[in-house]
């Protein structure tokens, strides 16, 4: 009895150990090809990410664009945590569109290619 009650105890002990620190991965991209002038939704996925203390902000030249969807924090298998936050806009040529992420104390930005 007292073996099982040790497996227990070394078993709940090993789940509640917090999962190290992870970066995120990102990434940056549109529903449709991007085309100047043309209607389109800028969306920034982060994925496998922990802890889930995060921010994510989809820019215009360095300003925050408003209006902006963002999904519920979801996790997956190890507390690796996932992240959607998207917008309606239409890019124009010579604009800087970007989603800069902030995990913990790091921040990063990164910019969306157009590929026009």
């Amino acid at each position: 009895m007292r073996l099982l009650i040790c497996l227990a105890a070394l078993v709940a002990v090993s789940y509640s150990e917090e999962p190290k620190h992870s970066p995120p991965k990102v990434q940056v991209y549109t529903t449709e090809p991007g085309e100047f002038g043309k209607a389109n939704t800028l969306i920034c996925h982060v994925s496998d990410f922990h802890p889930p203390d995060i921010t994510i902000e989809l820019l215009h030249d360095g300003t925050e664009l408003p209006n902006a969807v963002q999904t519920d924090l979801a996790f997956r298998q190890g507390w690796r945590f996932h992240l959607t936050k998207s917008v309606a806009f239409s890019p124009e040529r010579g604009q800087r569109y970007s989603c800069r992420v902030t995990h913990g104390t790091s921040r990063n930005d990164y910019a969306w290619e157009p590929n026009m």
